[in-house]
């Protein structure tokens, strides 16, 4: 058993939160309430230039929309807070003295243009500049000027930045519960800027601090933070702190499988990539709950992309209770993951078909209130039994059953073609006369009536059911046409096929 487990989803509000995103917070939430631990939300708003109006808002609705909530977070508290890092600026500027004097850090005063120039001066010699143990003491910085002169320029207010000094000429050896044992060379890493010129700490240094100061025992965040873990264990081995266990979680991929998953891959392939739907000045970007996906369903999916039970468990429906119950990140792969727009799809399918046709009919009215559609519940779930297994969303029922509700308009002319003959308008006008005088209109007896009918007269079934089908659906489609027929009852029944046969006639 893993002693008191505490994870944090640690989101910046640049925007709306994408299903990547999504993803690490769900993992967090399975690895926490497994170990009977504390799943914190933390908003990562340090970065003031990229902040977004309302998307701190739409992290938190997104999660609940989810049922991924957090125990500790923004707006409902927590011993450990105050949960967004704007409001925590006095919590730094302590730590990086400590940093500053037991000289693990260091003011530069390097402009952009000199960084620059450096820069450049280094590509046309097909070399790579980094800033570090190498080229330090050149630089405009407090290890390469005397303390006085430091002391006078940040008296004049001179603007800077503080670093974090590289070691020289060790090797690290990390650890993740993912991908395993990892070695650095310390040589090649550069020395991050830990404070900005805006008297904001980066998102190197806060985050770690927060961890500690939030007693964060593991680290589950998405692959593309892996190149800065040597950074966050040498700034824990800095101020003598306990690292927590870290685990990178694999990228989600475009569904051709090369490169990671953008806005742009659905915006071109005609699927979301956020959880909720979210406006900015330029256009609107589809979300899940928008496009008439299930929560559950998400959750179902973006769980096995890049983790599954293990042993040879072929099992793809999964509760969220079920999940906490199995989750382990040691079935985390460390390969990356395809998307796979048609297997989300797959999973809403799978979710609609387990819940209750009551269930189904309430949201299938609720979709049709703006239409003002009045419908009997009972009528409703009856259909609903006859169709749900060809839906995906509820938005696919009143195209799979607007013929119980309303005579078809039009028919299928390719249907027509094929099955309305010469001899058909006597074979329907006949069925008619059979049909009037059955008094047990339920599905069972209409079809052992027409059967006898149709087997009496020596006719081919399909010479019946496919221009009755016409008749009454408009298209070859739709459930068992005994069930349609009891359902719209005799005089619809009748009514629909009179009128296809005046159409047949022009």
């Amino acid at each position: 058993m893993i002693n008191k487990v505490r994870v944090r989803f640690a989101p910046s509000p640049t925007g709306p939160l994408h299903i990547g995103g999504v993803r690490t917070a769900l993992f967090n939430y399975l690895f926490a309430k497994k170990h009977k631990g504390t799943f914190v939300l933390r908003i990562e708003d340090t970065d003031q230039n990229r902040y977004v109006e309302g998307a701190e808002q739409y992290i938190v609705d997104s999660l609940k929309w989810l049922n991924i909530p957090f125990d500790e977070g923004p707006n409902i508290g927590g011993e450990f807070g105050p949960y967004r890092q704007s409001e925590r600026k006095g919590v730094y500027k302590k730590f990086i003295d400590k940093l500053i004097n037991s000289g693990q850090a260091y003011y530069a005063f390097d402009t952009a243009e000199k960084l620059d120039f450096h820069r450049k001066d280094h590509e046309t010699k097909g070399k790579t500049f980094i800033y570090n143990w190498h080229n330090r003491l050149k630089l405009d910085n407090s290890l390469s000027l005397n303390a006085d002169e430091v002391q006078l320029r940040i008296n004049a207010g001179e603007k800077f930045v503080i670093r974090f000094k590289s070691p020289e000429n060790e090797t690290l050896i990390l650890n993740d519960i993912i991908r395993g044992e990892i070695t650095i060379d310390t040589n090649v890493l550069d020395d991050k800027i830990l404070f900005k010129s805006d008297g904001m700490p980066t998102y190197h240094l806060a985050n770690i601090i927060d961890d500690h100061l939030m007693e964060i025992s593991h680290v589950i965040r998405g692959e593309e933070w892996l190149p800065s873990l040597a950074l966050h264990v040498l700034l824990y081995k800095a101020f003598d702190w306990k690292a927590p266990e870290f685990a990178h979680l694999p990228l989600i991929l475009k569904p051709e499988g090369k490169g990671k998953l953008s806005k742009r891959d659905g915006d071109k392939l005609g699927f979301p990539v956020f959880p909720l739907a979210w406006q900015d000045q330029d256009d609107v970007s589809r979300g899940y709950k928008e496009d008439g996906y299930f929560p559950e369903a998400v959750v179902n999916m973006l769980a096995l992309l890049g983790w599954n039970e293990g042993n040879g468990s072929e099992k793809e429906i999964y509760s969220l209770e079920e999940l906490i119950k199995v989750f382990s990140l040691e079935h985390v792969s460390k390969a990356s993951a395809k998307f796979n727009p048609e297997k989300a799809k797959w999973f809403n399918h799978q979710y609609l078909q387990l819940k209750s046709d009551k269930a189904l009919a309430d949201l299938f009215l609720e979709s049709l209130k703006a239409s003002k559609v009045q419908l009997e519940m009972s009528y409703v779930i009856k259909i609903i039994s006859l169709i749900k297994e060809r839906a995906t969303f509820i938005s696919d029922f009143w195209n799979l059953s607007c013929y119980f509700f309303e005579a078809p308009i039009t028919y299928d002319e390719k249907a027509v073609k094929k099955s309305w003959k010469v001899e058909t308008d006597s074979i329907m006008n006949e069925l008619v006369e059979v049909l009037r005088p059955v008094d047990d209109f339920s599905s069972q007896n209409l079809e052992n009536v027409i059967k006898e009918w149709i087997t009496s007269k020596d006719l081919g079934f399909g010479k019946v059911m496919q221009p009755l089908r016409l008749s009454l659906v408009g298209a070859m489609q739709g459930p068992h046409l005994y069930d349609i027929m009891e359902l719209i009852g005799k005089k619809e029944t009748i009514k629909r096929i009179g009128k296809l046969l005046r159409a047949s006639r022009g």
